[in-house]
């Protein structure tokens, strides 16, 4: 039955004016059930507070051939820092979400996480890593680093702007994983114009953006007796990855069924 409601759901969004290039492999990737998973209790939240998502064309041809290779890319939060282990880290916990949303196609997911690195260090070394792993798919986690360092929005804004556009260029999809939300934050006037700056990246680039601070306030905000983060009150714990792997799940999944969006949007 799960299935028979997996499939119903990817016809009917094959239905819609998605665009040529996701439409055209529609038919196909209705074959296999694609869906996307559900959250966890503790982990939902309002659609909107969890991503902006756009087209993934390079991941929608990478599970025509049955393999989809992605890097995970950023700081602590992808590196795993509070994780009881490495097995609990957003990267692996994705891994295994995604093997079980994309029927028949082998997932490969690379945790490249770096802690307490900013995006123009990321940005230099994502070169390398596409290299490297020839990935369809760059997870990019980033922004609370560069909030703290106090870097300018401004430059913070070029490099990621700059990288994605070398990104396209290079056959990658991009999913850009936002800053996290902490109280300690809450009325930061710096964390707010690089959260802002992001946002302005991700519309204008049309790529997909995963709202981590708006889902995270909202469970916090609405679920206080559940607790994301480790004790340090910055790291999230393994309940807080789960979260984030199930919140870039969707990110993905949807993208891959998204229309395009009009720059600005």
């Amino acid at each position: 039955m799960a299935r028979q409601v997996a499939r119903k759901i990817v016809e009917s969004l094959c239905g819609l004016a998605l665009g040529a290039g996701v439409a055209a492999g529609c038919a196909q990737e209705a074959a296999a059930p694609l869906a996307p998973p559900p959250l966890s209790p503790a982990c939902e939240a309002p659609a909107g507070d969890i991503a902006a998502p756009a087209q993934l064309p390079h991941v929608a041809a990478a599970l025509r051939r049955g393999r989809l290779r992605i890097v995970a890319i950023g700081s602590s939060s992808t590196s795993g820092v509070g994780a009881s282990s490495a097995a609990e880290a957003y990267p692996a916990q994705l891994e295994t979400i995604l093997e079980g949303a994309l029927a028949s196609v082998d997932v490969v997911i690379a945790n490249r996480g770096v802690s307490g690195e900013v995006a123009s260090v990321a940005a230099e070394r994502i070169k390398s890593e596409v290299a490297l792993e020839k990935p369809d798919l760059l997870l990019w986690q980033l922004g609370t680093n560069d909030a703290l360092a106090r870097v300018a929005p401004e430059e913070f804004e070029d490099t990621v702007r700059s990288t994605i556009r070398w990104l396209k260029d290079n056959e990658v999809d991009t999913v850009l994983v936002g800053l996290q939300y902490s109280s300690r934050f809450s009325r930061d006037s710096e964390y707010f114009a690089i959260r802002d700056a992001l946002q302005r990246v991700a519309a204008a680039e049309t790529v997909a953006y995963v709202r981590r601070y708006d889902a995270m306030r909202f469970i916090a905000q609405n679920r206080a007796n559940l607790q994301l983060m480790a004790r340090d009150n910055f790291h999230l714990n393994d309940l807080g990855y789960r979260c984030m792997a199930e919140h870039v799940a969707r990110a993905v999944i949807v993208g891959l069924f998204a229309k395009r969006r009009p720059p600005g949007n």
